[in-house]
């Protein structure tokens, strides 16, 4: 979940809206990438969620943070809720679940390192005070009564509203995690053609990172457990938006369908007011009943569309929403397979091209077909695993071009990161496979080993 916004002054003319999108294109050179992934802590001898307060707790990794490895505190009230650091934060979701929202860096190297340092900074704390984490797209034993609430004012207000909107809000706010990257375009013509090949294509990297087969302690019958809670959570806000494939989409048509999603909030002097499923349109207009006679900023703005929920988002960047959380080298996996597919203008009209043929109907269900049979998906004549084989390679392409060095030039590219996706292809077996099969062998039938076996 986002922090508060800093977007700018007040908007005086519906204009400003696109333009705040618009004003994120810029040149190739100037291309970053963004990495963010959350994972879920819990306290080693009980094997129950951490708190937010306590000796294992959210809190005490947040301090220890702060005090061993110099992130600065971001309080919320009394309340310490994430940390930053050179450009990068660290803020909690819902559950009590520990975001990295990486810096915008210029290579998969660079991201991939920050992503270690941070789990070695995180383990070193959680070690000290017998907390452990664990990477999977959700929950695979507790309960929604288990999982604290974290003390966060927009959580409150959307955990209050989730249920009157769809039947699985709560589960995604507490019990799932997701690992996502954030990358840039060039104009609004690039924006347009990255948005479409990022849609159509979500539903293979939630096959590639499907990873959490576990629900309430049992097989809960699909490959991304995560990726089905999402569709099921508020349909305003969620889902393929098939607008993006109709002529004529650009910034504009966005500002059109976030100005449909119902609020949550508007944020003012460190409080969140409550303004759900209130309407942006007549804030515009100064009739918004939270704050009778108050326009929005452009702060306003910015917080507004960090509550839209598609598979991917548009912001003054754009947002890979697809993938469950997982192991540690599929964290640095998930930014390399979209960088090679949206940075090389060949490998995004391959990308493009490969999809140009599917309607409507075939991407929604790709989507739910992903969710639930991961690479063995098969639906509306296209076999997931074809598909996949097929993206990867294009993936590889993109990054050989891009021709980004690392360790002193001593790896020609980024093409190395992709390896644990390649493997997947070899075998078949993608981490929610394997989970289930080591629950149906070694573990004998045992959620709780997971802990063990997969935590960082």
């Amino acid at each position: 979940m986002s922090i508060p916004q800093s977007g700018g002054g007040p908007i005086e003319h519906h204009s400003q809206l696109a333009e705040y999108m618009a004003e994120g294109c810029k040149p190739k050179s100037d291309w970053k990438i963004g990495t963010e992934h959350e994972k879920f802590g819990y306290c080693k001898d009980s094997l129950l969620p951490i708190p937010y307060e306590g000796e294992r707790s959210v809190r005490a990794v947040l301090e220890g943070l702060q005090q061993k490895h110099g992130w600065n505190p971001v309080f919320e009230g009394e309340n310490i809720v994430g940390l930053e650091k050179d450009g990068a934060n660290v803020s909690l979701e819902p559950g009590g679940q520990l975001e990295l929202s990486g810096a915008p860096l210029d290579t998969i190297h660079q991201t991939c390192d920050e992503v270690n340092i941070h789990l070695k900074e995180v383990k070193d704390i959680a070690d000290a005070v017998g907390v452990g984490f664990i990477g999977l797209g959700a929950a695979p034993i507790w309960t929604h009564e288990q999982m604290p609430l974290m003390p966060k004012g927009r959580y409150k207000l959307m955990n209050d509203y989730m249920q009157k909107v769809g039947t699985m809000g709560r589960d995604m706010m507490r019990r799932t995690c997701t690992v996502q990257v954030n990358l840039d375009f060039a104009s609004e013509a690039d924006m347009v053609k990255k948005m479409r090949a990022a849609i159509a294509l979500q539903p293979v990297a939630t096959a590639l990172f499907a990873n959490s087969p576990f629900f309430e302690g049992k097989p809960n019958g699909h490959k991304s457990w995560r990726s089905r809670v999402w569709r099921d959570l508020d349909a305003a806000r969620t889902g393929m938006v098939p607008f993006v494939f109709e002529e004529g989409f650009g910034f504009e048509r966005w500002v059109e369908y976030a100005l449909d999603v119902p609020m949550y909030f508007v944020y003012r002097d460190g409080k969140y007011i409550n303004a759900l499923g209130q309407s942006f349109r007549d804030f515009l207009k100064g009739e918004l009943p939270a704050l009778p006679g108050e326009t929005p900023t452009l702060s306003d703005w910015a917080d507004h569309l960090t509550t839209l929920f598609p598979e991917a988002r548009i912001k003054k960047y754009m947002e890979m929403r697809g993938a469950d959380g997982g192991p540690w080298r599929r964290l640095c996996a998930l930014p390399a397979f979209w960088v090679g597919l949206m940075y090389d203008e060949s490998a995004l009209d391959a990308a493009l091209d490969l999809t140009k043929g599917w309607d409507v109907e075939t991407r929604e269900a790709l989507r739910v077909a992903s969710s639930e049979h991961g690479l063995h998906a098969e639906t509306h004549g296209v076999k997931m695993y074809d598909l996949a084989r097929e993206v990867v390679k294009i993936s590889e392409a993109g990054l050989k071009a891009r021709g980004r060095e690392g360790a002193g030039g001593m790896i020609p590219d980024e093409t190395h990161f992709l390896s644990a996706l390649q493997e997947s292809l070899e075998s078949g077996e993608v981490p929610a496979d394997e989970l289930l099969r080591r629950y149906k062998s070694d573990w004998g039938g045992d959620v709780s080993r997971i802990y063990a076996d997969y935590s960082y």
